[in-house]
């Protein structure tokens, strides 16, 4: 009978992006440029929403939740990899590592829920504009934000210490940027294909029932609005609707083939780059797909730097 050394290792060591390259302080500049715009982009939002009364909205407070979401995945993510960047090897602790996979899975769960709680709004907010103060009061808003957060963090919990708790073969080595399951479920000696199909099943339940969901919604939300006779107000529908597809598209999209995939079809180089997009990418690009195309937020940033001239001169 084949036996295996099922001591776990004391530490782990992620090896990174592109280890296999030479380009480092390339990969490091564009990593920090990532870090400082994703941080950037994502507090002026917060920012523009809680000092502008015209903002403080249904829509974006859920949109403050979604910037708060990115920045906590970007503060989880990517200054661990800033900082293993520049001292390469440097380890992480299981418990380390199981915070790590904790807190990412947090944010991108919740996020997954948020953008399904989003196109509801934007369904009640077109379809039902009549119900709109009632279906989605301020009671009812904070409610679903705190089902979103409560649900996506006792699913990160149970994932985390399962994972946390299987047996490894001694290997140390993470070949991945960050703590994530999938990688660590290669290193470990036991069985884990009825754990792949737990995943399996969460990746339903909290990505494939909820993009469905959107998608299934719009066709009614679209026709909404192509009725709308305010070709203003018809623009505006279109630029909210479209920025929250975008969003929906990229970061379903990437979760997708992360966490759907079979093991079967896994290549060391798309293990690497799968969590790019939802650790990195969509940090960064969430705050300029809503507000280069928001043009209630651009008049936010406008009377806020305004006031910043006044008191400047003043």
């Amino acid at each position: 009978m084949e036996t295996h050394n099922t001591t776990s290792p004391t530490e782990f060591v992620l090896l990174g992006l592109l280890h296999h390259t030479k380009a480092h302080t390339f990969v490091l500049a564009i990593i920090l440029l990532a870090l400082v715009t994703a941080m950037c982009g994502n507090t002026l939002l917060l920012v523009l929403i809680q000092v502008d009364s015209s903002l403080h909205t249904p829509m974006y407070f859920f949109l403050s939740q979604l910037a708060f979401m990115d920045i906590c995945q970007t503060l989880t993510v990517v200054l661990k990899m800033a900082a293993d960047f520049l001292s390469p090897g440097n380890p992480i602790s299981p418990v380390g590592c199981g915070a790590q996979i904790f807190l990412s899975l947090t944010m991108g769960g919740a996020e997954c829920l948020l953008l399904a709680v989003m196109a509801y709004d934007r369904y009640v907010a077109i379809c039902k504009p009549l119900q709109y103060p009632v279906l989605l009061s301020r009671r009812v808003c904070l409610g679903l934000a705190a089902g979103v957060w409560v649900g996506a963090a006792a699913d990160a919990l149970i994932h985390s210490v399962h994972t946390m708790h299987l047996p490894y073969c001694g290997s140390k080595y993470i070949d991945q940027f960050v703590c994530e399951i999938r990688s660590l479920l290669k290193l470990s000696c036991s069985d884990t294909s009825q754990y792949e199909t737990l995943l399996c099943v969460t990746g339903i339940v909290l990505l494939l029932i909820p993009s469905s969901i959107i998608l299934a919604s719009y066709p009614r939300i679209l026709s909404m609005v192509l009725r709308m006779k305010s070709t203003k107000g018809q623009q505006k529908a279109l630029a909210t609707c479209s920025s929250h597809l975008t969003v929906v598209g990229m970061f379903y999209g990437a979760a997708i083939v992360m966490y759907m995939r079979p093991n079967a079809s896994d290549s060391p180089e798309q293990d690497r780059m799968s969590p790019v997009f939802c650790t990195i990418v969509t940090p960064v690009l969430n705050p300029l797909i809503y507000s280069l195309r928001n043009r209630d937020v651009l008049g936010a940033l406008r009377k806020l730097v305004g006031k910043y001239r006044v008191l400047q001169q003043n």
